[in-house]
């Protein structure tokens, strides 16, 4: 059995180019991989598979993940934003999209008195970073 990663968002983006650009006095998103695989039958290709615990209060800095990204509301409310696109609000059963090119302006817990959880799946060149902070 595979055991499961569980790190911070403030975790990945000090290890990530521009991290001291970041700091916020906001509840950290924690991270969790369930799965990476490579596709086999799309050369370069693998799928990352993630959960992501908001905590009430919580914001993700602007960022881009050089992924196709599908994430879908488990718990919560979720504000999701991508440059030149609409501001939504999600909730649970509901799905966001962002491609490979989006720059993630917004992402945040809805609530600042609830928790809120969503499932991501990202289909990015194999071995690249999920989370690349940008402005």
């Amino acid at each position: 059995m595979r055991k499961i990663k569980r790190f911070s968002l403030a975790f990945l983006l000090a290890l990530s180019p521009g991290a001291a650009s970041f700091a916020s006095d906001a509840p950290q998103a924690l991270t969790t991989e369930l799965l990476k695989k490579e596709l086999a039958d799309i050369p370069g290709k693998e799928v990352l598979v993630l959960t992501v615990d908001y905590p009430p209060g919580s914001v993700d800095p602007v960022h881009r993940h050089n992924a196709h990204g599908f994430i879908y509301v488990l718990e919560g409310s979720i504000v999701m934003q991508v440059r030149g696109g609409e501001k939504v609000t999600l909730k649970p059963g509901q799905m966001f999209y962002e491609g490979p090119n989006d720059i993630h302006t917004v992402g945040r817990n809805a609530s600042n008195t609830k928790p809120a959880k969503f499932l991501v799946f990202l289909v990015k060149n194999k071995g690249a970073e999920f989370f690349v902070p940008t402005k």
